[in-house]
């Protein structure tokens, strides 16, 4: 299977939310994928566990006020970039990127302090892709075309 050239930057879609043109960080340094998340709390809903999550943050316009609910999860701890550990929920979902959809999962954390609202790590990178730091935006100059 040929690797995609995929740049340190990029916008994906996630068809599972509804989001369109998400600005995504590719980071090698990173083993999983993280998505924004602005609540993620676990709730009882006809009598068994479920993870209610609102994506992305209020101050981003792809925003939407939606909660989705996942019945299927996990959690984990994990070590932040600043070396703290935390426990962390996963969610497998789907990202597109050059017209291909991939499904992995997604830690969801709050990155609202971050620059990009999505992380691309290595778990999704390794088998797909190799990275030129030089490039940004191929996969959605490629969707364009």
């Amino acid at each position: 299977m040929n690797k995609m050239i995929i740049g340190r930057k990029d916008i994906a879609d996630f068809p599972d939310f509804g989001l369109k043109s998400i600005e995504v960080k590719i980071d090698s340094g990173a083993y999983s994928c993280s998505i924004d998340c602005r609540n993620v709390h676990l709730i009882e809903k006809d009598g068994q566990q479920q993870l209610e999550v609102v994506f992305l943050n209020p101050n981003r316009l792809e925003f939407k006020e939606e909660a989705f609910y996942f019945n299927d999860f996990k959690s984990k701890k994990v070590k932040s970039s600043t070396g703290h550990t935390q426990i962390r929920y996963f969610i497998k979902a789907k990202i597109v990127l050059f017209e291909n959809t991939y499904e992995t999962y997604f830690s969801l954390s709050k990155r609202s302090d971050m620059k990009t609202p999505v992380l691309i790590g290595r778990k999704l990178l390794n088998n797909n892709f190799v990275i030129d730091t030089k490039k940004v935006n191929l996969s959605h100059n490629f969707k364009r075309k």
